[in-house]
């Protein structure tokens, strides 16, 4: 069982066989949108740093963490496909918030840039615990498939720890702020 906090987070089943449909639409909608503004950040942050002397580092490793959302990413587009869930219509609004985070916390340098991917995996991988706990019985397939999503979110949050990021400038306001835009989108983005 799950300790109380992370089961206040869970979400209640709802009743009936068109509710089960419905939050699964959530799931997959909220899911796809993650995937697809973590693409965009680490896009934003690898321009900012490539062909920059000193950055072919960081540079290499957003490729390899863009290579990685970009699996999922996949893997969601097909899932909306094969359950016939839209996406979220507001995908033009998460491109730019995306672009302009990513961006902007390249251009205060690498230490914001891991924080900026450390605030972001905290909050993804909080939110796939408590996917995968809702969908445990309910959908084994579909919580390993995040159990393995979420591994590899909580790899690149332990990357960049390893990298700096507590010592970015403003760190605590930085992470919070991202952090809470990250919760915001999530409760966005399930029901739009």
């Amino acid at each position: 069982m799950p300790p109380a906090s992370d089961a206040a987070r869970i979400p209640l089943a709802r009743p009936g066989a068109g509710q089960t449909r419905a939050r699964l639409a959530e799931v997959l909608r909220v899911d796809h949108a993650g995937e697809y503004g973590a693409v965009e950040i680490y896009r934003a942050q690898r321009a900012v740093f490539r062909g920059r002397k000193g950055h072919e580092g960081i540079t290499e490793d957003l490729t390899g963490m863009k290579r990685h959302e970009e699996v999922h990413l996949a893997r969601f587009q097909e899932l909306l496909i094969e359950h016939r869930v839209r996406p979220t219509v507001l995908l033009p609004v998460w491109r730019m918030a995306a672009h302009a985070l990513g961006a902007g916390t390249a251009l205060m340098g690498e230490k914001a840039a891991h924080a900026c991917t450390e605030a972001v995996e905290t909050v993804i991988g909080e939110h796939y615990n408590a996917q995968i706990e809702e969908l445990r019985e309910r959908d084994p397939e579909l919580a390993a498939e995040l159990t393995k999503f979420r591994d590899e979110e909580l790899a690149h949050k332990d990357h960049a720890i390893e990298h700096g990021a507590h010592e970015a400038p403003a760190y605590r306001l930085l992470s919070a702020v991202i952090q809470t835009g990250c919760r915001l989108a999530i409760k966005v983005a399930e029901r739009v």
